[in-house]
């Protein structure tokens, strides 16, 4: 069901409490790193403090463990942000108690209050209803414009739900919805998902649920070997995940019986040790030797998994091919981001899901050549699911307000 935008809301003069994700890295003198997270969440600021809101902004910065931690203070955020609006800016050194009630009280219209780090309280983790009220006390409305952390039941994402009635969508939420809900519901066809990354357990439960639903499921990175040795296969020394091997055993027999084509790679380079300076070989994956492990998709393979993205409709993509970190090891992972680029360019929908694939892309600098980049890496995975993630479901359906 559609979800309330902040577009629709009155927020002139109004108190909006506004969870963006500003869990941005540092370096060890806490210089921002890469500030593509506090960039996201401008056009909501923007649009909020433009129509005469008086924002509050809150965000959890690493994993204090709900104590207070300098380190992780969001200082350094809130100077960036200044930098970035030409608005007044006002920081909290805390994000509940008497300052923060003050600070809210005598923000005028247009201005913006930043509050600290929510995970200095263990009540932000714990979605202590208590701390969520004390949240929700500053505020006429909230918007959540986090996406990254919409599939946790924290405090900030859901429990403050019980205390606000106008619960609404910011621009950065409604864009993801938008777009993974489209690819997952009505996408152009034929529909591909590529799905890399060093382990499975994050990706057995998102490999069936897309089953039946995807045209064509392309399996690299880590992952493959247990699918390999699901099926007899040596594979030697490389990454496995033994208590799944019955899982990927029972969706290889399933894809027999389904709709969609499950390609698994057909040739692997692999190394001797998990070192650049390591010797390589291509081999097939039937002959992987016994000493060695398997470190990237290989040419074949390669050739295999763009063939198919050249014919896709849409593409959702998550998860290297093989050990990306290390460029030895990352020609896999560069040539379906090519492919997938390349693909934009033909008129294909394509969908990087956040993490790793993010992370690849953004070093061979083409991330602006994809139709839309998550910002959630376990919120995309959960939302292709078919799961329900908390900081969605608390926010107000369109037909709870209009109807």
């Amino acid at each position: 069901m559609k979800k309330l935008s902040i577009r629709d809301c009155d927020v002139k003069g109004k108190r909006v409490l506004t969870r963006v994700d500003f869990n941005v890295p540092l370096d060890s003198d806490k210089n921002i790193t890469d500030d593509t997270r506090i960039v996201e969440s401008l056009p909501t600021i923007r649009d909020i403090v433009g129509r005469g809101g008086r924002l509050i902004l809150m965000s959890h910065l690493g994993r204090p463990r709900g104590k207070r931690d300098p380190e992780l203070s969001l200082t350094p955020v809130a100077y960036r942000l200044a930098e970035l609006v030409d608005t007044p800016l006002r920081f909290a050194t805390d994000c509940i108690g008497g300052e923060v009630k003050d600070k809210a009280d005598s923000l005028a219209d247009g201005e913006i209050l930043m509050l600290e780090n929510l995970r200095f309280h263990p009540g932000e983790e714990g979605n202590d209803p208590r701390f969520a009220e004390e949240l929700a006390a500053v505020a006429d409305i909230y918007v959540n414009d986090a996406f990254g952390t919409a599939h946790r039941a924290h405090a900030s994402t859901a429990g403050v739900a019980d205390f606000i009635e106008t619960r609404a969508a910011g621009f950065l939420m409604e864009k993801e919805l938008k777009a993974l809900g489209e690819a997952l519901n009505t996408p152009k066809r034929p529909f591909v998902a590529v799905l890399g990354g060093a382990k499975i357990e994050g990706k057995i439960n998102l490999i069936k649920s897309l089953l039946g639903k995807v045209d064509v499921l392309l399996v690299g990175g880590g992952m493959m070997y247990t699918f390999f040795k699901s099926t007899g296969l040596e594979i030697g020394r490389s990454i496995v995940s033994d208590k799944y091997l019955a899982m990927c055993k029972d969706v290889l027999d399933k894809t027999k019986e389904s709709s969609s084509r499950l390609l698994l790679p057909v040739d692997t380079i692999i190394a001797e040790d998990i070192d650049d300076a390591a010797p390589t070989r291509e081999v097939s994956t039937a002959d992987i030797p016994e000493d060695w492990l398997g470190v990237d998709i290989g040419p074949k393979t390669v050739n295999l998994f763009k063939a198919a993205i050249a014919e896709a409709g849409t593409v959702f993509w998550n998860g290297p091919m093989g050990i990306f970190e290390k460029p030895n090891f990352a020609e896999g992972t560069r040539a379906i981001a090519r492919a997938v680029a390349d693909a934009t360019a033909r008129g294909t929908v394509t969908i990087v899901g956040g993490g790793d694939s993010v992370a690849a892309i953004s070093l061979m600098g083409i991330a602006d050549r994809f139709t839309h980049i998550s910002t959630g890496g376990g919120a995309s995975l959960e939302f292709m699911e078919g799961q329900a993630l908390p900081g969605v479901e608390a926010l107000c359906d369109v037909a709870e307000v209009t109807g």
